[in-house]
């Protein structure tokens, strides 16, 4: 997943939140399109030099601008009846093709005028607050004393003024004392200074214009890739049609419908028509975002003119040993600022599909930060590839695009969105543990007296509720004195950060607890009865948790899809409907398609075992034997590559133990069993998998925390040439039970063990019980809908094109019931019931037909 650490550095210390619009190109004739741009991106961008350097505190600059707010206002009403605030300010050049429009507010203008009434001069005042000693200040900070002299430029330009006073108030938003810096230009002076910052930010804006142009241009004769599949075409119109009209669309899309270019395609179209200026490609695995990239890289060959650029995680994309933004030992973060608009330009000047090692080359080349290299260039991009967080959680999510509820006319497209329901219960989701707080005033014992005592007011509080934690779980109603208490205790830490003090060895982990505490408060002023349930328990290190836990994101999920014109949310699994669109969107006029699949159900065998289950009170040695002889029968049917999928790796170990007895003895009673030396694929840190060889049968078996190398290696295998079968034992709902394609007969059989419900715990039970009293199923919204979408998306790796062929075994008694089978696709109704002693008749029957 993701080093939050970093992304809250990154967001924390971020420089410029860039944002550049044209206006649209279709205007009335005789009008010029317009680029507006505020005065202060333009500074920012243009002039920003210097280092990234986490060291210098995280304060969080929001908090900051209201802090700083306060500060403006409180010395605007103190400067008299001639000092204007908050003086709106514009200025248009004309060029050739287009308009710059410059717009600003000025803190602070007065006006002088002579004994007739008429100005003569005039001083703009620019005003910032500075969580540093501006006492020591020399000079005024470069960007800031530029952002005052464009206004000062457009006063004088309005006044045609002679001169005109640049006065720089900085205040200690600590102390409140306040130190001036004054400057008198002639208007021959401040207009040669703003045309030499106009010329040199010529090229960005003809390169917006411009590009903007041939985008519109390039979408006009686009056509659709590839000849349209059956209903393809529908959906492409679906698709837009949810677009145009501004609504969240929900898609049933089974695999081999070409859901993603179908989805991309009317997203780009739609760019055409400016409807949109950007899509966002939102995905939560590396599979889905490839195809994305594959289906973008496909429209550009087809004329279509676009950017489009994949984002990484920080950690993926850093150059060094150590994601450490400290210029002292980062040759990338050391001057980056003083370079990347040079390799900005260059790359969307000359890429169009921007990929993770685009980037990294341009990054070595002009020694810069790749991953903030990558945020740059993605707003020039009309196409953005990137996980969920980027758009909906709270702490990392894209600042220059969505910041304090920032809307645009921006696409997004959610992949694999039945993922969304629980990435979204982990975002808006936070824990406090007792234990942790006491070991961060243990760190903070030699640092601060007053920060170590409200950590010791913290612990109190949870003692308290401790004390009322005597079951394994305990719902609380009121956590208002604790959360007043966390709210101090992060105001101590940024005071604390603001000043640059440091805990050691620790700081890590501080910085950690402390974005913790700070999600935790935030979520807890947030939240409410209606989506959340407050509650405590003890973990398996009988550490005390409380639990801010968010069962319901529907309501977070729509503040987000509000910052978006329209949304689309898709999947091979969105079964029940209802059940998605519950959790998804809080918006009841939503559109909801299912799209029929394209393959012919008579490649597919679809067979219920009904005569075994992975009910914990069934499971033992009886039950797994008779798993065990499904999986002999399926794989002794016919040779080739079979996928086997098991709700824990300890129970796909006890079944592959069986089934290796079962061979053991088959093999033994015809008298010509052979063992054959169990090769295992080992690793310097671990051993991750292994597989075992035995006459006519190898066995592949999955194990946890594989690195992205054994998981590529795992996958290799089925690609092997064999002259015997190949059994892959792997966990329901894992990294291999969905997002990868194994085709052209490298698998002909995916059996599923069990039902797939998740395991009864302290949160199942609390989902359940909250949905039974709002109204709903609790038992199929906290179990049955999550668990039948792992068995679907595992069933789902099997036929992934018009020519492949296969079984598909789900093996549990469970499936006869009706509230099971409803939440199959359309496709499944064909599927037969079987038994153990009969499931080798029906095997032999379906591949005579199939040879």
């Amino acid at each position: 997943m993701y080093n939050k650490a970093c992304d809250y550095h990154r967001l924390l210390l971020c420089k410029t939140l860039f944002e550049m619009k044209v206006s649209r190109l279709v205007t009335p004739e005789g009008e010029k399109a317009q680029i507006n741009i505020s005065v202060r991106n333009l500074v920012e961008f243009l002039l920003r030099e210097g280092d990234i350097d986490n060291r210098r505190g995280s304060v969080d600059p929001f908090e900051a601008m209201q802090e700083g707010s306060r500060i403006h206002r409180k010395i605007q009403n103190s400067m008299g009846p001639f000092y204007s605030a908050e003086v709106p300010l514009k200025y248009a050049i004309e060029y050739d093709d287009y308009i710059l429009g410059l717009e600003g507010r000025a803190d602070g203008l007065v006006l002088d005028r002579d004994e007739n009434g008429d100005i003569v001069t005039a001083t703009v005042d620019e005003i910032k607050g500075m969580y540093m000693d501006v006492m020591t200040f020399e000079k005024p900070v470069l960007v800031h004393e530029a952002q005052a002299k464009c206004y000062a430029y457009i006063v004088a330009k309005e006044y045609e003024l002679e001169t005109i006073e640049v006065q720089m108030t900085y205040v200690s938003l600590e102390t409140e004392e306040i130190k001036y810096f004054n400057k008198i230009y002639t208007y021959e002076e401040i207009e040669e200074w703003f045309l030499t910052i106009i010329g040199i930010f010529k090229k960005w804006a003809d390169f917006q214009f411009y590009h903007k142009k041939e985008l519109i241009d390039s979408i006009q004769g686009l056509q659709f890739p590839y000849d349209y599949r059956d209903g393809q075409k529908k959906l492409v119109a679906d698709v837009y049609r949810s677009i145009y009209r501004s609504k969240t669309l929900f898609m049933q899309a089974p695999t081999g419908t070409g859901k993603t270019i179908a989805n991309v395609f009317p997203a780009v179209m739609a760019l055409g028509q400016n409807l949109a200026e950007r899509v966002f490609y939102l995905t939560a695995k590396t599979a889905t975002a490839l195809a994305a990239r594959d289906a973008y890289s496909l429209l550009v060959e087809g004329g279509y003119e676009g950017k489009t650029i994949m984002l990484t995680a920080k950690e993926k994309m850093c150059l060094c040993d150590e994601a450490d933004c400290n210029p002292d030992y980062c040759p990338y973060a050391r001057g980056h600022f003083d370079r990347i608009n040079d390799v900005i330009y260059e790359v969307i000047t000359k890429e169009t599909v921007i990929t993770r090692d685009i980037l990294l080359g341009y990054a070595q080349e002009y020694v810069v930060c790749p991953f903030e290299l990558a945020l740059d260039v993605s707003t020039w991009c009309e196409g953005i590839i990137c996980d969920y967080n980027y758009v909906f959680d709270p702490n990392v999510y894209l600042k220059r695009f969505f910041a304090e509820g920032k809307s645009g006319e921006h696409i997004f497209l959610v992949d694999e969105a039945h993922n969304m329901v629980d990435r979204a219960r982990e975002m808006y989701s936070e824990t406090l543990i007792k234990e942790e707080i006491l070991s961060i005033k243990r760190y903070a014992k030699s640092v601060s007296r007053k920060l170590t005592n409200a950590l010791e007011k913290c612990n109190r509080i949870m003692l308290e509720y401790k004390r009322l934690c005597d079951s394994d779980i305990t719902i609380l109603e009121d956590i208002d004195t604790l959360v007043y208490a966390c709210d101090n205790l992060q105001m101590i830490f940024e005071q604390l950060f603001k000043k640059e003090i440091k805990f050691g060895i620790y700081q890590d982990e501080v910085l950690d607890f402390y974005f913790r505490l700070r999600n935790f408060t935030a979520i807890a002023y947030q939240q409410d009865r209606a989506h959340y349930r407050i509650y405590c328990d003890f973990d398996e290190d009988k550490n005390f948790n409380l639990h801010l836990y968010c069962i319901d994101p529907s309501s977070q999920l729509q503040d987000r899809l509000r910052l978006a014109r329209a949304s689309v949310y898709f999947s091979a699994t969105l079964l029940p409907i209802d059940y998605y669109k519950d959790l998804l969107c809080n918006d009841k006029d939503v559109y909801a398609i299912y799209v029929d699949s394209v393959f012919d159900q008579k490649n597919r065998l679809l067979l219920l075992g009904t005569d075994v289950t992975s009910k914990y009170t069934r499971r033992g040695d009886d039950e797994y034997t008779k798993f065990a002889k499904y999986i002999h029968s399926i794989v002794s049917a016919k040779q080739g590559n079979y996928m086997v999928f098991g709700p824990s790796y300890k129970f796909i170990e006890d079944i592959r133990q069986k089934y290796v007895e079962l061979m053991e003895n088959d093999f033994s009673e015809q008298g010509d069993f052979a063992w054959e030396n169990i090769s295992e694929i080992e690793r310097e840190d671990s051993e991750v998998s292994y597989k075992e060889e035995f006459d006519n049968v190898e066995l592949l078996v999955q194990r946890q925390k594989m690195t992205e190398q054994e998981r590529e290696d795992f996958l290799l295998e089925f690609e092997r040439q064999r002259d015997k079968s190949m059994v892959a034992f792997c966990t329901l709902g894992g990294i291999f039970s969905e997002g990868i394609d194994l085709v052209g007969g490298k698998l002909i059989g995916v059996i599923v063990l069990g039902a797939g419900l998740p395991q009864v715990g302290n949160e199942r039970k609390l989902m359940s019980d909250f949905f039974d009293e709002y109204g709903k199923n609790g038992f199929e919204y906290a179990y049955l809908y999550p668990g039948m979408n792992k068995v679907i998306q595992a069933a789902g790796r099997l036929i992934r094109t018009k020519d492949d062929v296969g079984v598909i075994a789900l093996l549990d008694e469970r499936f006869r019931f009706s509230s099971y089978r409803k939440t199959f696709p359309r496709e499944w109704n064909d599927a037969a019931f079987t038994t153990v002693d009969d499931v080798s008749v029906k095997l032999t029957n379906f591949w005579e037909k199939k040879s």
